[in-house]
């Protein structure tokens, strides 16, 4: 039998002492989807929040050899059809360098886990319609897109105007 040339990735959940890095984590992905970086003030909430009871969102983070490589961001919502809840998965990220190497599948098992482990109906996440990498990957992941349902938005100075009006 042959040695694995590539190390192993462990997943595990984030700590507030993680929040350098889960940040520089989520600089890659803004960078990767050409967007702002989160400010200084969304950066400060991201660490607020990642200790917070009950938790506003649960992250993961992926290390090879002890340096993180990749994270995983999700939370719970409720299906009233379902009467379960779904995990949505906000962020799912790989450092461009380690792709390939074993951390998207480690993180998307370790979210199905937390899927199965709160009984859910449902794990679902959005991909911008360019990625076909990720596209590709959740594919071979057995997912498929929500053809049916449209994502709908309001930002914040929208529903602001919405709960002032009436």
């Amino acid at each position: 039998m042959g040695e694995s040339t590539v190390p192993t990735i462990a997943v595990r959940q984030v700590a507030a002492a993680d929040a350098p890095a889960l940040l520089a984590l989520i600089d890659g992905l803004a960078d990767y989807e050409d967007l702002p970086r989160p400010d200084a003030a969304a950066r400060a909430r991201l660490t607020r929040d990642l200790a917070v009871e009950p938790p506003l969102f649960r992250a993961l983070l992926a290390e090879r050899e002890g340096r993180p490589v990749g994270y995983a961001v999700y939370f719970f919502a409720y299906s009233t059809f379902l009467a379960r809840p779904t995990l949505y998965l906000e962020d799912v990220f790989v450092q461009p360098s380690e792709r390939g190497n074993g951390a998207g599948l480690a993180l998307m098992r370790a979210v199905a886990r937390a899927a199965v482990e709160r009984d859910c109906g449902r794990l679902e996440w959005s991909v911008l319609i360019w990625n076909r990498p990720a596209m590709a990957f959740y594919e071979r992941l057995g997912a498929a897109p929500l053809l049916e349902w449209q994502p709908w938005r309001l930002l914040p100075q929208q529903f602001a105007r919405l709960a002032a009006d009436g």
